[in-house]
């Protein structure tokens, strides 16, 4: 699952550019100018790691018993850690994918405790029967563009095989992708802890009076209100068999307690499938943190190749300037506009948004791009 990135923001785009034209227009630029380049090498060196990654295992399939280990793997799990499977093999293999991991690592800005990230997939569940008969599978990068039309896949000998990316093959093909659940799960710390130290996070509630719209966030008796959602769905769309699931994460956004600009990553494992209604009944806005009883959701998806050591940084050039003016103003397109345009060739993809989420919001809100809904419900967290 991964819907289609749309660089054009369209007539309620319009709407919230024009509030936020003073503000956050050169600041954009800014974001472009001082950003523009890091995703693109991300990119690179991702898929460079990768693809280095599939020849070497490609390679390694001519020893009869590593062939057999690595295919009961793979009909045994939807990802194989393949480096952790080949730390006891001798010969060149294991270096090469130790290697590739902290290339991977380091490209996505992350530290040594994300741990492990290269995975190993059958392409496909139709190839299955194939492969238990023996067959020796080629072995392919994956991809994260959309778009693609074909990807090369490596035999045993060395040799690459162009292959169509949206008409499985009959012959097995393992797929060396990354761990995008775990990758996100680190990203989005570090994009946290970047965030707060680009003073784009309130101090503790805790440490706020309790003023203005958002006085009611917060009772006497303990506890606080937020928004959860009960239902989400994201629009079905054609994707290459090489593909896997999704990784979604939304950044909340709206004015903290003390005034600033906040941002808030929400993970959102759970959404693999399109096309699926999930009920997560998950927190998506804690309004304690924030002074109007207004924020903004931009949904993401990571797709292998975010720094989010340079999405943090991105961001927070657009949004810092941005000072409250006693009224509440949608920061979407500001954190849209942060993103510089060579991003969105690659990642992350920009899923949908919601504009001036309400904590009294109850019932269904369509994203404004159309790819997506969510049903929210008022939900009161009661202190223990």
């Amino acid at each position: 699952m991964r819907p289609r990135r749309l660089r054009t923001r369209g007539p309620v785009a319009a709407l919230a550019g024009t509030l936020l034209a003073l503000s956050a227009g050169q600041t954009a630029v800014a974001a472009r100018a001082t950003a523009a380049d890091p995703a693109p090498r991300t990119a690179v060196t991702v898929s460079a790691a990768q693809d280095q990654a599939a020849r070497a295992i490609a390679r390694s399939l001519t020893d009869s018993t590593w062939r057999a280990r690595v295919q009961r793997a793979a009909l045994t799990s939807d990802e194989v850690p393949v480096t952790a499977l080949a730390a006891r093999e001798t010969g060149p293999l294991k270096a090469t994918l130790a290697a590739a991991d902290r290339r991977i690592t380091a490209a996505k800005g992350l530290d040594a405790t994300a741990g492990s990230l290269l995975r190993l997939r059958l392409g496909a569940d139709a190839m299955r029967a194939a492969l238990r008969s023996g067959t020796t599978p080629w072995v392919a990068a994956a991809t994260s563009d959309d778009d693609t039309r074909t990807l090369v896949a490596y035999d045993s000998r060395g040799r690459s095989h162009t292959l169509d990316a949206h008409d499985t093959p009959a012959r097995p093909v393992y797929i060396v992708d990354i761990d995008g659940s775990a990758a996100l799960a680190a990203g989005l710390d570090v994009l946290s802890d970047r965030l707060n130290r680009y003073g784009l996070r309130s101090t503790a509630p805790d440490a706020q009076p309790w003023v203005g719209h958002a006085a009611g966030a917060r009772t006497a008796g303990g506890g606080f209100w937020t928004s959860r959602i009960t239902a989400v769905e994201l629009s079905d769309d054609k994707e290459p068999w090489a593909k896997g699931d999704a990784e979604i994460y939304t950044l909340v956004t709206g004015f903290g307690q003390d005034g600033a600009v906040r941002v808030d990553p929400v993970d959102m494992p759970y959404l693999d499938d399109d096309g699926t209604v999930y009920r997560p009944n998950q927190i998506l806005v804690n309004w304690s943190n924030y002074k109007y009883d207004l924020a903004d959701a931009v949904m993401m998806e990571e797709d292998g190749s975010t720094n989010y050591r340079d999405l943090a940084k991105a961001i927070a050039t657009a949004l810092l300037t941005i000072t409250d003016q006693g009224t509440y103003i949608p920061l979407v397109n500001a954190v849209l506009d942060a993103i510089p345009d060579d991003w969105w060739t690659d990642d992350p993809d920009y899923v949908d948004s919601w504009y001036t989420l309400a904590r009294s919001d109850t019932g269904t809100r369509y994203g404004a791009r159309g790819n997506g809904w969510m049903t929210v419900e008022p939900y009161f967290v009661q202190e223990l």
